[in-house]
């Protein structure tokens, strides 16, 4: 993301933009807290309008610090997010991120399919988003356990 873009952000918008999230019950939210109960990632997920396959839904957001990433939270988090899916009997599953994201490996990894890249603008840039699919539920569970 643009430095410009980052840096006009404030804790009081991300705050609000947050709250507007937890408190839509068409949106489902996950966090995760470290021992002293401090919040260390998150998870969301949402069923856009526009989805273009019936019975689908997305994974709008998978953030961890990164002094906890390769332990397991962020391999739970999404875990935990896809057992919320196959409860809501989604069948299939939707990312976006944008390339220059090595996060996206986590994603292949655990079965997601690059479907296409696109051309997105943030802050003034343009940048290649990549839509990634995950086609069946269970077997992407299975990949988690």
């Amino acid at each position: 993301m643009p430095a410009e873009y980052l840096s006009k952000l404030s804790y009081e918008q991300r705050t609000q933009l947050w709250t507007q999230q937890i408190a839509d019950k068409t949106k489902y939210v996950l966090v995760a807290e470290n021992e002293l109960g401090d919040i260390i990632g998150f998870t969301s997920a949402s069923k856009r309008d526009s989805n273009p396959t019936p019975h689908s839904n997305y994974v709008d957001t998978l953030y961890l610090l990164e002094e906890y990433q390769g332990k397991g939270i962020g391999k739970q988090l999404l875990k935990e997010i896809f057992h919320y899916f196959h409860q809501k009997i989604y069948q299939t599953i939707f990312v976006e991120i944008l390339a220059e994201n090595k996060t996206r490996y986590f994603y292949e990894y655990y079965g997601a399919e690059l479907i296409k890249s696109l051309e997105i603008t943030i802050g003034g840039k343009v940048l290649e988003e990549l839509v990634y699919e995950w086609k069946d539920i269970e077997e992407a569970i299975e990949k988690l356990v």
